[in-house]
């Protein structure tokens, strides 16, 4: 099946929006790309989906080429009835094979928090599709996407400390700023592993939805976003991740910049011509 997409995609001609990705050399992630989005999936079912080495360098591809020709970039894992057990997952976490074997260096070198941290300054809105288990990294790389939305199935958590290591690839600031303190602590101190119900209650995600629906429901905020004029909206995910001292300086700044897009004359004109029309 994910032979089959890839080599579909594989095919796509680039079109008016730019060039497309060339995935058809990669083992760990099954690509579908449109004008104004790439669909990511996780694809190492075997293992869970485990992070390993050569899914961080895909992902790093993926960045690449995003940060190159900005879209929206949705995540997903396997679906249900495509992995083992018949039940769909994002990612289980890191490769603990691999994982085992770093040393001081490794951890130095920031593997996991390196591409997460791309991801989440990418140019454009990242969805994550979760369903299944999002634990260790593969939380950590949900915390890192602008939207989540999940199913019922969905258990996320930070597992690291009953391994002997902590959650160090963003889950110690980002969960905190997602969740609130007491419990970010509970989950990463704890290991308390939240379902999809206590992930919509605590605003981890925004949409709890069937499995069948998930990735409808993706393309369907994809395709909110993609409504927007593309220049704004990449200003504003920027203007929104500054720190809170260069506000309202930037905010100021940022709207200037606008204010001499065309964009914003022909959104305002398309306003002012339907309101009047609505009139008659």
């Amino acid at each position: 099946m994910a032979e089959a997409l890839d080599e579909s995609v594989r095919r796509e001609p680039a079109d008016e929006a730019g060039p497309r990705l060339d995935a058809s050399g990669f083992a760990t992630l099954v690509v579908q790309e449109r004008a104004d989005r790439l669909h990511a999936r996780l694809h190492r079912p075997a293992v869970r989906n485990a992070i390993d080495q050569a899914m961080v360098d895909e992902l790093h591809q993926v960045c690449a080429h995003l940060e190159a020709h900005p879209k929206v970039l949705i995540l997903s894992g396997t679906p249900a009835g495509e992995a083992p057990g018949g039940k769909g997952i994002f990612a289980s976490g890191a490769d603990i094979a691999q994982l085992r074997e770093r040393r001081r260096d490794d951890a130095l070198a920031g593997i996991n928090s390196g591409v997460f941290d791309r991801i989440a300054k990418l140019p454009m809105p990242v969805i994550a599709a979760l369903e299944g288990y999002a634990l260790g990294g593969g939380a950590e790389l949900a915390y890192a996407a602008d939207f989540r939305i999940g199913t019922e199935s969905l258990r996320v958590g930070n597992p690291e400390t009953g391994l002997g290591i902590m959650a160090a690839a963003g889950a110690t600031w980002r969960l905190r700023e997602l969740v609130g303190e007491a419990l970010a602590k509970e989950i990463l101190l704890a290991g308390k592993v939240l379902t999809g119900a206590e992930c919509l209650a605590a605003g981890l995600i925004t949409e709890l939805v069937e499995p069948a629906d998930l990735i409808p429901a993706a393309h369907a905020l994809a395709d909110r976003i993609a409504s927007q004029d593309p220049l704004a909206v990449r200003v504003s995910k920027a203007v929104f991740h500054t720190p809170r001292e260069v506000h309202p300086l930037i905010d100021t700044l940022a709207q200037g910049m606008l204010f001499e897009s065309q964009a914003k004359f022909d959104r305002m004109q398309a306003f002012l011509e339907k309101k009047k029309d609505g009139k008659k």
